[in-house]
């Protein structure tokens, strides 16, 4: 080829080159540009049953490109409804499956409602103001009366577990009528809670074996040397 033609080649390539800033922006980029191009091309086709021939095919290219969804159910249900999604809702063929429209592709959902709560004791915690909640409602007896010690106890633990400090039970005592709104009162009574000690402690970890029945458990020699042999222990009653 002469070397004239070949600049010109050249050329026509670099000129007629495609940049991603100036193609069509994809729909769902997860099936790609040529999958894209094929319902734009379905889309364009004037007769009905050439363009739903066309329709199924791209449905079929479609699940091949995602076999480990095959087995998930209503799948092919999902598969129509992004083709009628990617055609811009274009795409005029007879699906098996409602169609859907943009009103409800583009419908919001409600905002959700967080709950903000600033309360004054944070390292109470939620929690704790809807079991006091709780106690409110019930009737005056024992149920409660446990309750709320339980309620109390645990209000101590998590004072100590956020302030590493003691703890005086008025101070929990108070804290519970303010959070109560003055309904649990226990500032001239005379329980008291756990110790600090008692609710700061930490349980040992315990081994999930099991010795079997008859088994006799393995008791460590002191004796034993450091590279976990057994000493030799002469035996008097072999024969000589």
């Amino acid at each position: 080829m002469i070397e004239k033609y070949k600049r010109e080649a050249a050329s026509d390539v670099v000129y007629n080159l495609e940049y991603n800033s100036e193609r069509q922006r994809l729909i769902i980029p997860e099936y790609g540009r040529h999958l894209q191009k094929l319902i734009d091309q379905a889309t364009a086709i004037e007769d009905d049953e050439t363009r739903n021939k066309a329709a199924k095919y791209i449905i079929q290219v479609m699940g091949s490109l995602n076999p480990h969804l095959r087995d998930v159910p209503d799948f092919q249900h999902k598969l129509w409804d992004q083709l009628f999604i990617m055609s811009d809702f274009k795409l005029n063929v007879e699906s098996p499956y409602p169609i859907p429209s943009r009103e409800v592709l583009e419908l919001k959902p409600d905002v959700l409602q967080y709950p903000q709560n600033f309360p004054k004791y944070r390292f109470y915690g939620n929690n704790i103001k809807y079991m006091i909640d709780v106690a409110n409602k019930w009737e005056e007896g024992e149920m409660k009366n446990a309750l709320v010690l339980v309620i109390a106890n645990h209000m101590k633990k998590s004072f100590l577990s956020w302030n590493k400090d003691t703890v005086k039970d008025d101070v929990i005592f108070e804290h519970l009528y303010e959070l109560s709104g003055g309904k649990i009162n226990l500032l001239q009574s005379t329980e008291e809670l756990l110790n600090t000690t008692d609710l700061m402690r930490t349980n040992k970890r315990m081994s999930n074996k099991i010795s079997q029945p008859g088994q006799p458990k393995i008791q460590n020699n002191k004796n034993n040397n450091k590279g976990g042999k057994k000493p030799f222990q002469k035996n008097n009653n072999q024969n000589k």
